[in-house]
């Protein structure tokens, strides 16, 4: 990447230290000099300045030709003695176009300059001066490319953190939008269940109705908190904050099996068997455990109503998730597709496990398996 222009401040700033060298160059000039000399001088001081202080407002392409008309100026004000301060411009020049001008432009006015100080070393007095000059210039040169390289590092290394940031954003909106769908989906289904039974019950047996309105009644309400917990992520805090301020705990492997004995309740005929010790699993592990759990109930619960649902948790060297249904999915209802099916297996990816959803016998089957991190692994 070639970044290529100064900041007008930055510009400016140079053009004060060339016109410091210039006028010291032309004050040293001056004493002792020919009438002709000191015409000559004044006047290529005065071409220097001119040229230079267009030089923080130019074009980088035309950066070098206007740097060479000053250093041509200099040349003929400090003319034939080496010890003229004033050739401190040709490296301010020498620098100012490898920094800003484009950098072949910067390597043919390094190549100028120094053919400059050896035709000086051959044609004029024989002074080791004109070396010292040669090197310093070369050096001013090869520095202002070296800062020009890290201004394009910088520039790559801004770009590349902006890329970042856009897509770590993206990613939070996606985690975000994955809770809601399973917040909200498994919220509707084990509500409906309630309702329905409700229904069914309203007239024979109130009492039953009754509780399951109440229950219904109640899981909406734990699932506004948990959609308030949710949204309160896109706060500018990156928090979900409850009514006492404190952060909303997520579930765990801990709550699935309130999480299948809420099916159970709500009158699906759901079972678990948890195998293994729970407590070494990590908590982003036992998250992903349960949002897993609870899209394939919610799936089952919603295509394949009434039949059967076996729930699995098996925790060795990994954990092992499988949610079997009896039944397959209706006609049209399949449960392979949809953000569901990509939720879940993005969870389990994330961690660095695989998911797997199809046909299973006559039923449906959802198996996932999520990996332990090192020395964390619970054996049977």
């Amino acid at each position: 990447m070639e970044t290529t222009g100064l900041p007008r401040r930055a510009g400016w700033a140079l053009y004060a230290g060339l016109a410091v060298f210039v006028l010291v160059g032309l004050a040293v000039r001056l004493p002792g000099a020919a009438p002709v000399a000191v015409v000559v001088a004044i006047a290529a001081a005065g071409v220097a300045l001119a040229a230079g202080a267009l030089l923080p407002r130019v074009r980088p392409a035309i950066l070098v030709p206007v740097a060479a008309l000053v250093a041509a100026a200099v040349a003929a004000l400090g003319t034939p003695v080496p010890s003229n301060v004033g050739w401190f411009a040709i490296c301010v020049l020498g620098g100012w176009c490898a920094v800003a001008g484009p950098r072949a432009a910067a390597v043919a006015f390094w190549a100028a300059a120094l053919v400059l100080f050896g035709a000086e070393q051959l044609w004029g007095r024989s002074d080791p001066g004109w070396a010292a000059w040669a090197v310093g210039t070369t050096c001013t040169v090869a520095a202002g490319l070296l800062v020009r390289r890290e201004r394009g590092l910088v520039a790559e290394l801004r770009a590349a953190q902006a890329g970042l940031a856009d897509r770590t954003r993206a990613e939070e909106r996606n985690r975000i939008a994955r809770e809601l769908h399973d917040v909200i989906a498994h919220s509707l289904t084990v509500t409906l269940l309630h309702v329905s039974s409700a229904r069914m019950a309203l007239r024979f047996a109130p009492e039953e109705a009754e509780r399951a309105l109440v229950e219904a009644e109640r899981l909406g309400r734990e699932t506004l908190d948990e959609v308030r917990s949710t949204v309160g992520l896109l706060h500018s805090d990156g928090a979900g904050r409850t009514g006492e301020g404190a952060a909303a705990p997520l579930p765990g492997l801990a709550g699935v099996p309130a999480l299948v004995d809420r099916f159970r309740s709500a009158g699906a005929d759901a079972a678990l068997r948890l195998d293994g010790d729970p407590d070494g699993v990590p908590a982003t592990v036992g998250l992903a455990v349960y949002r897993i759990v609870q899209e394939a109930l919610t799936n089952a619960a919603k295509h394949a109503p009434g039949a059967p649902v076996t729930v699995e948790v098996a925790i060795a060297d990994d954990v092992t998730v499988t949610v079997g249904s009896a039944g397959r999915p209706g006609a049209g209802r399949g449960q392979g597709t949809g953000l569901g099916l990509d939720s879940m297996r993005e969870r389990a990816e994330s961690l660095g496990g695989e998911l797997q959803a199809g046909p299973d016998g006559a039923g449906w089957s959802v198996r996932a398996v999520l990996p332990l991190p090192s020395g964390r692994a619970v054996r049977r």
